[in-house]
Parts: C-alpha cells; sequence; structure tokens
C-alpha cells in the first residue's frame, strides 16, 4: 500500500502510517529498530532496494531523507517536505516513509525525521554516499547509536581513512570494513591450526580500494608486523600472503568468487569467498549495535604507518644464510660470540637482522679460527 502526501508535515505521515497499518491488517507495530537513509536522488533506489532485502532479517522502519536541490533563490527560501508512505508488501519486512527536502528544511533534517523514530528502538543512520568526514557531528548522525558509511564511494578513499581516524566515534563503521569480514575470518582460522610465528605480510587487491589498506592496517595492528600493500587488477581483494617459520599461508582469490587456501603441509582447499552485496553489508551492520572495536583499532593504526612500517622492513639487510655442513671455518665460526669480529660470522645487528663482514676481510678473519679449531 502506498500513500503520497504532497507539501506535509511529520505529524501528517505518522497519521499515515497509522492509517496504512489498519487498512492491511496490521495494527501493531513489531519492528526493531528505526533505519535512516541519507541519500540522492540518484542512489535512493538501489539503497532502498539493499534496505528492503536486509530488512527480511532485521524488521525496521527505513526512512528515506533525499535532498533535493532547488535551482533557483526563490524555491531555495521556500521549504517543502513531500512523502511517500509505504506499507505491507511494497515496503519489505516493516515500514518505508520517503522524504523528499526542498529548500530551507534541508538544513533541519533531523527535525523531520526525529517524530518519526520509533520509540525506544535503536537508531541507525547509513549514508550510501556523500557521507560527512565527522558522521558522529552530523545532525542525522547525532540521532544515531550506529552510523554507516561507505568510503568505496568517496573521491580518495585512502585519504579518507586518516580523516576517518581523526573523527572516529564509537559507533562509527564503515562498508569497507564490512566488506574483509570473510577474509579476517579466514586468515585467524588459518593461524589457529598452526603454531607458527608470522614475520610478514602482503595483501594483494585493487589500487584506491579503503578495504585493501583496511586488511592490511589489521593484520600489522593484531600482529605487529609489516604489511606490504601490493596493486593488482582486482577484482577488490585478490590475495593475502603470510610468512611464518613454518612456511607461507596464502588465501588467493582472482576472480572475486573462489579462493583457495594454501598452508605449509596441508594440501590446498577451495573457499568460497565471493563479493557480496550491499543488502548482506548491511544485513551484517544490523546484527551488532554495539561500538566495534576491532575496527576502531585498526583505523587507527594508519596508512601512514603501514607505509613507514613497510618501507623500513623492505629496506632492512638480508639475513645471512646458514652456516655449510662441509665448511670447518663456518662451523668454528659458529661457536664463537655473536659479538666477536674475529670468528669471521654475521654480526648481529640491533634490531636482530644480521649484517654480513666486509669480503675483502673475511678469508682473514677465517685463518686463525681454522687454526684454533684444529688446536
Amino acid at each position: 500500500m502506498k500513500i503520497d502526501l504532497t507539501d506535509t508535515t511529520s505529524s501528517k505521515i505518522n497519521k499515515a502510517l497509522v492509517q496504512g497499518r489498519r487498512a492491511i491488517g496490521t495494527p501493531a507495530v513489531g519492528m526493531v529498530l528505526t533505519l535512516v537513509i541519507v541519500t540522492d536522488e540518484e542512489n535512493a533506489y538501489d539503497a532502498l532496494r539493499a534496505a528492503n532485502e536486509a530488512s527480511r532479517e532485521h524488521p525496521s522502519r527505513k526512512l528515506v531523507v533525499i535532498k533535493r536541490v532547488s535551482r533557483s533563490p526563490r524555491d531555495r527560501a521556500k521549504a517543502r517536505l513531500d512523502a511517500e508512505v509505504r506499507v505491507g508488501a511494497d515496503a519489505g519486512t516493516g515500514e518505508t516513509v520517503i522524504l523528499r527536502l526542498r529548500g530551507e528544511v534541508i538544513d533541519h533534517a533531523q527535525s523531520v525525521v526525529l517524530p518519526l523514530l520509533l520509540p525506544d528502538a535503536p537508531v541507525v543512520v547509513w549514508w550510501p554516499v556523500n557521507a560527512p568526514t565527522d558522521p558522529a557531528s552530523d545532525p542525522l548522525g547525532a540521532l544515531a547509536q550506529r552510523r554507516v558509511t561507505d568510503m568505496y564511494n568517496t573521491e580518495d578513499p585512502v585519504r579518507e581513512l586518516a580523516a576517518r581516524a581523526a573523527a572516529y566515534t564509537p559507533g562509527d563503521t564503515d562498508l569497507a570494513w564490512t566488506r574483509i569480514t570473510p577474509w579476517r575470518s579466514m586468515l585467524a582460522a588459518a593461524l589457529d591450526q598452526i603454531a607458527c610465528q608470522v614475520a610478514s605480510a602482503e595483501v594483494e587487491g585493487e589500487e584506491f580500494n579503503p578495504s585493501v589498506e583496511l586488511l592490511a592496517m589489521w593484520l600489522a595492528d593484531r600482529l605487529g608486523i609489516a604489511v606490504r600493500r601490493t596493486a593488482s587488477a582486482g577484482p577488490g581483494l585478490t590475495a593475502v600472503r603470510l610468512e611464518t617459520d613454518c612456511g607461507p599461508i596464502v588465501l588467493d582469490r582472482p576472480d572475486g568468487s573462489l579462493a583457495t587456501l594454501c598452508v605449509q603441509g596441508q594440501p590446498d582447499r577451495a573457499v568460497a569467498l565471493k563479493r557480496r552485496e550491499t543488502a548482506e553489508l548491511i544485513a551484517e551492520e544490523l546484527r551488532r549495535l554495539d561500538p566495534d572495536d576491532t575496527y576502531a583499532s585498526a583505523l587507527r593504526y594508519g596508512v601512514e604507518r603501514l607505509g613507514e612500517a613497510a618501507d623500513d622492513a623492505a629496506g632492512a639487510p638480508a639475513p645471512a644464510a646458514g652456516p655449510s655442513p662441509d665448511s670447518s671455518a663456518d662451523a668454528s665460526s659458529a661457536d664463537a660470540p655473536a659479538g666477536d669480529a674475529s670468528a669471521g660470522g654475521d654480526v648481529a645487528g640491533g634490531d636482530g637482522t644480521a649484517a654480513s663482514a666486509p669480503a675483502g676481510k673475511s678469508g682473514a678473519k677465517k685463518a686463525p679460527a681454522k687454526k684454533a679449531a684444529a688446536k
């Protein structure tokens, strides 16, 4: 059932909702939350379709706030609110109110939305596009316990990560983080199967994809290792490689659908890791309305710090090869203290890496060591 209201008010919209519920025979309100979708006319259809699909799992009242651009000064000075109320089969599971704001009322959208919120129910605000840098300080975001954005739709997603980290408030989240939930689950499960130390990691994915950066920051933050970022043709994330002292762990997804998990000493396994639709992402975010501390920690790790750690790891000298079993000189030098230059072995640096001795002096140093071994 659809009810169109032209040049209306919030009070009339509430009356239309009650009238619509009675007309379809469901006067009781059985919804668990209010989902406020702030978008433009171009993206309203796709956002509402995703919200309707997610409402099968989370029955909700959906308020779609569309801020229409007024072209003339006269239109901008005149406030007008048009609404479309949908209940029953036309609204999925729950109720839908499409609000089209014009003129001065655009700057006071919270005054229109506030009377339409379900009493004693959580409020979630979702910006599919054009999200504010600080969602919590936005007038509509201040009404919500949970604020959902999508950095993938911004002009510079990587730069946006730093801005979101600076303005983070508990309750903020982003669909770029939600997209990597299956990747994080698979990598955590793979590490639980082995007792090895992770030395470094590499995350491969398409350029200017915030999900790739967030996965790299999550690995660096949780494991305390250097993570290198590698660009690929996509789609999305394509591979993650973990270097451990038990051998590499590789999760490779070249086609965006089926991935292969390779663990040293175990057979390769095919893993369903398809790219998910927006409706699945929104449904996942609505399952939890408490602050996501893991997302906050990964976000605050910082893209700049991620790049600096990768550069430091790339510039560090490679460890020297192990001693040869058929070389008495190498065997004797292995018994000498690490800081003894007369042993002719590698000197361990302060950072735990090995610095090789100069080639011109190695022969002179090894001869006394060989005589000492003979004695």
